[in-house]
């Protein structure tokens, strides 16, 4: 079949025959990127008031150096820089090489930070496409190495929820079983991560990927569907763990610096 190549006119940056709302996207991912990013960077350097009782920061989990007493290594070693003795920079970016690369962000962050395009049929600033097959955006290729890495994390933040069930007695120094608001906030989050994290592309690939006919394979026929059930809701997933992860930041942040009380439920 023979094809007619027709010249794109009037492909000025923003130039569109759009008359609906089409920048409130972008601009409201900008403003959701952008206050994540803003903040877990603070947070990160803060290498601080991430710890509160049995609660720990999202953020700085897994502690590898940090407190002594809690750390994996132990203490921070004294050749360390004292402006990157901070655990979350030890570890952030495992979970946030995992959300840059996400096909969903992707599309988000491409539109709302570099207008690639801005939304459908409207102009952007550049003459030329060079897709994902060059540096450095052929590094997206990696995100089905970060879902692995990504997984393991939420055995660890898992971990978390259920140390968070114990707190210790100040007066006899034994661990008692206990819930806190605190431990409901972790555990809505680890929630909520896996939620997100189990709706990912790469992740249905992998259960259900291999074979010409998914349903040949019950076992991975049912694994994808599950898959798929997350991946429906990938954004609402995608944004609600967003904040969700922040929040439990802040929230055991804002404790453990005194200025918000940690309510026992049992």
């Amino acid at each position: 079949m023979s094809s007619i190549d027709v010249p794109l006119r009037g492909n000025r940056f923003g130039s569109t025959a759009r008359r609906d709302l089409w920048w409130l996207g972008p601009v409201l991912t900008l403003l959701g990127l952008g206050t994540f990013v803003v903040y877990a960077t603070w947070a990160a350097f803060q290498g601080n008031y991430y710890r509160f009782g049995p609660y720990l920061s999202p953020f700085y989990s897994p502690e590898i150096l940090g407190d002594p007493q809690h750390a994996w290594a132990g203490g921070w070693p004294s050749w360390w820089p004292s402006w990157a003795a901070s655990a979350a920079l030890l570890i952030l970016w495992a979970p946030g090489g995992f959300r840059l690369t996400c096909y969903y962000y992707r599309g988000a962050y491409y539109k709302a930070f570099w207008a690639d395009p801005p939304s459908c049929t409207v102009g952007e600033p550049r003459k030329r496409y060079r897709g994902e097959k060059s540096f450095p955006l052929i590094l997206q290729n990696t995100h089905r190495f970060f879902l692995y890495l990504a997984l393991v994390f939420l055995v660890i933040l898992a971990l978390d929820v259920w140390r968070a069930l114990w707190f210790i007695n100040p007066q006899t120094g034994q661990a008692h079983f206990g819930i806190g608001v605190g431990t409901l906030v972790l555990a809505v989050n680890v929630v909520l991560l896996s939620c997100y994290t189990f709706g990912c592309h790469s992740l249905r690939h992998l259960v259900g990927g291999g074979l010409d006919e998914v349903s040949k394979s019950s076992q991975r026929h049912y694994a994808y569907g599950c898959a798929g059930c997350f991946n429906r809701r990938h954004m609402m997933f995608a944004w609600l763990s967003l904040f969700s992860v922040m929040f439990a930041d802040l929230y055991v942040r804002l404790c453990a610096m005194g200025l918000w009380s940690d309510w026992r439920i049992v």
